[in-house]
């Protein structure tokens, strides 16, 4: 997940705000995580690191995400991915509140 920031579009600026499955995908490249790999395992070599789960910079810890995970094992990063977007798009759907949901829905 990504979203694009507001502004001007200077180069100072970033191209996007990387959240959810964008940000932890970068952290498991960087990190010692070979898979299969079980939760406890990834989160070892990650740590309990805050998670930013929508373009507003709210946040839930790695943990916490895999509190919410049936699955204790991932047979590869997809797997491991795929198990945790559910939590970070619920947690984003909400986080907002109504005018969130309305400004979400409109097609601009």
């Amino acid at each position: 997940m990504a979203a694009r920031p507001p502004g001007g579009g200077g180069s100072s600026e970033p191209d996007a705000i990387e959240f959810g499955i964008a940000v932890l995908d970068g952290q498991l490249e960087e990190a010692d995580v070979s898979f299969p790999a079980t939760a406890e395992e990834v989160r070892d070599a990650l740590g309990d690191r805050d998670i930013p789960y929508d373009s507003k910079g709210r946040k839930i810890t790695l943990g916490e995400a895999l509190d919410e995970v049936s699955e204790s094992r991932f047979e590869n990063e997809t797997e491991f991915l795929d198990a945790l977007y559910p939590v970070f798009d619920r947690k984003r759907r909400e986080g907002g509140g109504f005018l969130t949901s309305l400004r979400d829905a409109l097609p601009f």
